[in-house]
């Protein structure tokens, strides 16, 4: 038997050649994942690499373009607006008026420990970093995207542009924007200009901002003054100025304030800018009492009338005077002005809605400075200032005038006015005690801005008196109409007598100081709003009080001059 012989392929159909077409339902051999990842991982690095290069290329070329497009836009016009600051006779603070509490120095103006303070506890790396800090951006960034809380830690570039140039809108764009403006400044303008940006517009809290309010309102100084220890406090605050405002008032707040400084200090060591004994003999400062007290809201009484001078010798408005960033040096003497603040709170007060009005004047005689003007005791409830706009019936008070003076001398017109102001008649007393040289009051001795003097008083005097009138006038003061008093030198006159006082003058003068005290009292009126005159309360007794008043302060005057003269009768 022989084998089959094995089949041939069927022969190609007419016209075609090679073998048959396969079945197209026939399956398929498929190709593992791995092996064709790895067959294309090659092009796919490639691609990768090219998008990569590609966006970075774009990122760059952005980059490049928006900084060339982003230029350093102006301040913000309430970041260059000043507030006027009104100073006493010895330069202490007395007060400010301004929509802002803010006033420029120059950098050269503030200690190089209290800048170093700043840059310890804001951005150590400061003098040498581009402006930015990429880290920051990137907490910032991702807080933004992602819903987070808001995120710090910007350097003090960044601080300036978010503060003084930019909204204070929080959003991904504007972050970017103060980057590329951050940047830009630190390219274009130096470290200096720029911290000194910063220090002028920073807020420290108490309504103060910049440096030189800060350090007024904390310690009432002046910036060029801080200590080591007063400029790390400063720094320390920058952190949260809301809360450690009340460093002095809190003890919580002052105890967490002074962990802080001392982390100042020991940054400013290891910085190099104080050594190891000045971080070993600085002491944590006493602050001034936040809020203010009573004292300082009765010395709106003296800001207005100096205001009010300020503005009319520039030939502006109170209002320009108010914004326009200027010094003004009064002839206050605030040790004065707070005695007769502290006095004349000692008297108990009327009954049955009576009350009590005391007015002070004190001046120099033959120069015409006001150094003690006390108008009122309440100037939220009073703004009226008495000594200057208050009509205080004279009585015997202007006998020694009437003794002395003719009728054509210019003093007379005193006479026709039965109830003068108190700084009316104390100028006429401020002339006998000069020997009979008038001088016209005046509240304000210089003013400058930015450190530029735009006016001094030049104050004038003008003879009204002969020495003879002078001296009648004097001999006068203590015989006419006068009541002794039990502090020796005073003479005390008014309206009315007895338990009937309507009104009290004390007064008193040396070639130093001429003092006037009016007392003067009123109830309410029938119609709401008004008042009528009353008689003075008797206890304790007006003439004793008046003289306690005026005693005080001639005291206080003569320690602070040195001299125990007592005054001329």
């Amino acid at each position: 038997m022989t084998d089959p012989k094995p089949e041939t392929p069927p022969a190609p159909a007419p016209g075609t050649t090679g073998p048959p077409a396969k079945n197209p339902e026939a399956p398929r051999r498929r190709i593992p994942l791995r092996t064709r990842l790895r067959r294309t991982r090659g092009r796919r690095l490639r691609h990768l690499a090219y998008a990569f290069v590609t966006l970075v290329a774009t990122l760059c070329t952005v980059a490049v373009v928006a900084y060339h497009l982003t230029t350093v836009p102006e301040p913000h016009p309430e970041t260059v607006t000043q507030s006027t600051v009104f100073l006493d006779t010895k330069g202490a603070y007395l007060g400010r008026r301004g929509p802002v509490d803010r006033q420029d120095v120059a950098l050269s103006a503030v200690p190089l420990h209290v800048q170093e303070a700043v840059i310890a506890a804001e951005n150590r790396s400061f003098r040498t970093d581009s402006g930015i800090s990429p880290r920051a951006i990137t907490r910032a960034a991702l807080a933004a995207v992602t819903g987070g809380d808001p995120q710090g830690g910007s350097t003090i570039t960044q601080q300036y542009v978010k503060n003084a140039l930019l909204s204070p809108e929080r959003s991904l764009s504007r972050k970017a924007r103060e980057a590329f403006i951050a940047i830009k400044l630190d390219r274009t303008r130096t470290k200096d200009d720029i911290l000194e940006g910063y220090l002028n517009t920073v807020y420290f809290g108490r309504g103060a901002a910049g440096i030189q309010s800060a350090a007024r309102n904390y310690f009432g100084v002046d910036a060029r003054s801080l200590t080591i220890a007063q400029g790390a406090a400063l720094a320390s605050i920058v952190n949260i100025p809301s809360y450690y405002e009340k460093a002095g008032s809190d003890p919580k707040v002052t105890a967490k304030l002074e962990d802080r400084w001392e982390w100042v200090l020991d940054a400013m060591v290891a910085g190099g800018s104080i050594t190891e004994k000045e971080r070993s003999a600085a002491r944590f400062p006493a602050f001034r009492f936040y809020p203010p007290g009573e004292t300082e809201g009765q010395r709106q009484y003296l800001i207005d009338v100096a205001a009010k001078e300020a503005a009319e010798r520039l030939g502006i408005t109170e209002d320009e005077l108010a914004s326009g960033g200027y010094d003004v040096t009064t002839t206050f003497d605030l040790s004065l002005q707070d005695t007769a603040t502290q006095r004349v709170a000692e008297h108990p007060g009327g009954k049955d809605g009576v009350r009590l009005h005391t007015a002070v004047v004190g001046m120099v005689p033959g120069n015409g400075a006001v150094r003690v003007l006390y108008g009122g005791s309440d100037y939220a409830r009073q703004p009226f200032n008495d000594a200057v706009s208050g009509a205080v019936e004279a009585g015997t008070a202007l006998d020694p005038f009437m003794a002395a003076i003719r009728a054509d001398n210019p003093l007379a017109d005193l006479l026709r006015t039965p109830a003068p102001t108190p700084l009316t008649l104390a100028s006429a007393y401020a002339t006998v005690a000069a020997n009979g040289e008038y001088a016209a009051p005046y509240t304000v001795t210089r003013i400058t801005q930015e450190g530029r003097t735009v006016y001094e008083a030049h104050p004038g005097t003008r003879r009204l008196l002969d020495e003879k009138q002078a001296a009648a006038a004097g001999a006068a003061k203590g015989s006419a109409g006068a009541t002794p008093t039990p502090s020796p030198g005073f003479t005390t006159a008014g309206a009315g007598g007895g338990t009937t006082r309507r009104t009290v003058w004390t007064t008193a003068y040396d070639p130093q100081l001429s003092l006037t005290v009016a007392l003067f009292a009123d109830r309410p009126g029938p119609k709401k709003g008004t008042t009528l005159p009353s008689q003075l309360p008797n206890t304790p007794p007006p003439t004793d009080f008046a003289a306690t008043v005026a005693a005080g302060i001639w005291n206080t005057a003569r320690k602070d001059t040195g001299s125990i003269s007592i005054p001329t009768r």
